[in-house]
């Protein structure tokens, strides 16, 4: 009985202390949610304590963490990008306080709303008439075909003509309009202004039916893509090779450079051939078949419309083939280079332009040329 007695009492006493505690929950009014407006919120928030404020701040917290896990990404309107942008200008450590948006999503969002408010300041107005549509598109004009040129150079070719807009002015309507102005002179350029001046050698080394070495010594000229010159031998010396550069140089008919690999074959003698005939010797650097472009290119070429499909049985057969292919490459190939055009054209292409066309067999029909017959 009095374990019973003892277990009653104990139950009323936990049913007591459990009524106390549901009063004053009830009584305690800063527990409820606050329905009211958001003045009447702020008021509320001053009255009380520091305690209450983080721990309201800890469960506001964790209450958009949960949340956050569910949903992607929350709907911002524009009201709320502007309020949250103005208030995190007010809180020194807003990157910590910030969870529905990332800090760079905040710092786009200003910067948009800067960018808004000096196109609004900027637009055209009563004092400010919009500029003429003929002046943009020769702005547009100058840019295009002067890719080097900044908005002040071209500022001040507008002022020759007496044309006056604003360096910003231009600015504003190039943005979007032209692609990045190169940092240095394109491979373009410097071939389109020093090619005629400069010629390219190189050796191609074939093989022969008996698996003996045989090597082609080219000259090429860089402006039309015309191969000036081409030997082959089986054993390429020094004095072969400076034989080659008098031979493709005739009667005072040199350029002022000429482009090499770093090849121990063209030695001393060649330096000295060069040197007599006042040609400016170019290596190239190591390990960088770029430098020499169109040569190495050319090289290509011949192996894979030529030696590829052919046997050479020894060094005569090979220089004869080797002058059929440079003959149809310069009269008759015409180049991607050269916009279509051929190197060397020949007496037939300004003959008549009538008549039937005719096919002609290049290295035993391996390719063909066609022009008009007379």
């Amino acid at each position: 009985m009095a374990v019973v007695r003892f277990g009653q009492a104990c139950r009323r006493r936990l049913t007591g202390i459990v009524a106390g505690v549901r009063r004053a929950l009830r009584a305690c009014r800063w527990a409820r949610p606050v329905l009211g407006t958001h003045a009447a919120g702020t008021g509320s928030d001053l009255l009380r304590g520091r305690a209450q404020l983080l721990a309201e701040n800890a469960l506001l917290r964790q209450q958009l963490l949960v949340l956050r896990r569910s949903v992607s990404r929350p709907a911002v309107t524009a009201a709320d990008r502007a309020l949250l942008v103005l208030l995190a200008g007010r809180f020194r450590a807003w990157r910590c306080a910030l969870l529905i948006v990332q800090p760079a999503t905040l710092r786009r969002w200003h910067r948009a709303g800067f960018r808004a408010l000096w196109r609004h300041k900027s637009r055209p107005g009563p004092d400010r008439p919009p500029l003429a549509a003929e002046t943009i598109v020769l702005i547009r004009r100058m840019a295009t075909e002067n890719p080097r040129w900044g908005a002040e150079r071209i500022c001040g070719e507008r002022g020759k003509a007496g044309i006056r807009v604003a360096k910003r002015t231009i600015q504003a309507y190039l943005r979007g309009h032209r692609a990045p102005r190169p940092r240095g002179q394109t491979w373009a350029t410097c071939l389109r202004n020093h090619a005629p001046d400069i010629w390219a050698c190189d050796f191609l080394p074939v093989t022969d039916l008996l698996f003996r070495p045989l090597f082609a010594f080219f000259v090429i000229a860089l402006t039309t893509r015309r191969v000036v010159h081409v030997g082959v031998t089986r054993h390429p010396t020094a004095a072969w090779v400076a034989q080659q550069l008098r031979e493709a140089t005739p009667f005072g008919q040199r350029p002022q450079y000429r482009i090499r690999d770093n090849d121990g074959k063209c030695g001393a003698a060649f330096a000295s051939v060069a040197a007599a005939s006042g040609i400016t010797i170019l290596r190239t650097p190591p390990r960088a078949p770029q430098a020499n472009a169109t040569c190495e290119r050319f090289l290509g070429s011949a192996r894979r419309a030529c030696l590829d499909h052919l046997v050479i049985f020894g060094e005569r057969h090979l220089a004869r083939v080797l002058r059929e292919y440079v003959a149809s490459f310069n009269r008759a190939r015409p180049h991607q280079g050269l916009g279509q055009a051929r190197p060397a054209p020949s007496a037939e292409d300004t003959g008549s332009r009538s008549g039937p066309i005719r096919a002609v067999p290049v290295l035993g029909g391996l390719h063909h040329t066609y022009h008009r017959a007379a």
